[in-house]
């Protein structure tokens, strides 16, 4: 009986701790000029390389795999593999339009590559904002609400009828980065899990 009030005291706290909603506190003028820094150092920021998982889902069917993620300047390439079947896609462009390879029955030409998303695969991903968010920055397509962690880094940015929760950032990098960031608008959802980034 002894034992079992033991382990009872130790693993209550925990599930306890589980239970707990992540703080957030709402901007004051302290938290929101660190992140104008932020966004300032970063603001130029478009030569990049991230690769991590990606999983997304209209609340019924879904689609998850390992991507990679290459910025440059207004050029992109997205490669998403699956885990299972080995099969990819890569989603590339730029100001000129998009292109989707990879899916049957063949190539697909867009003049913006989340109408192109939306139409091959029924995913709603705001990339344009995304390329915003995964650095953890407002994106400039419109107003957008800030709250913070006990880290003083954003824990849930809301803008364009989206909510990007910030689960996990990266503190070694200086400015910080995020490491997971999990975007949902009802009912779809987007969730990154960011394991490298490389600037160039």
């Amino acid at each position: 009986m002894k034992r079992n009030l033991r382990f009872l005291a130790v693993a209550l706290p925990l599930l306890l701790a589980a239970c707990v909603p992540a703080v957030r506190m709402k901007g004051d003028a302290g938290l929101l000029n660190a992140q104008l820094v932020r966004e300032q150092a970063l603001a130029h920021a478009d030569h990049w390389v991230l690769q991590g998982r990606l999983g997304v889902s209209d609340g019924k069917d879904g689609g998850s795999g390992s991507f990679s993620w290459t910025q440059n300047g207004d050029q992109y390439e997205f490669v998403l593999r699956a885990p299972i079947t080995g099969k990819s896609f890569r989603l590339s462009g730029g100001a000129d339009g998009a292109l989707l390879e990879g899916l049957e029955p063949g190539p697909l030409r867009g003049p913006d590559a989340e109408a192109l998303m939306r139409k091959a695969l029924g995913w709603e991903v705001p990339l344009r904002d995304l390329r915003a968010w995964v650095l953890g920055l407002r994106a400039d397509s419109g107003p957008a609400e800030l709250s913070f962690g006990t880290d003083r880094l954003p824990s849930l940015l809301q803008q364009d009828g989206w909510a990007v929760d910030y689960r996990e950032w990266d503190g070694s990098r200086q400015p910080p980065l995020p490491k997971k960031v999990y975007a949902e608008k009802l009912p779809y959802k987007v969730k990154l899990s960011i394991e490298s980034w490389q600037f160039q």
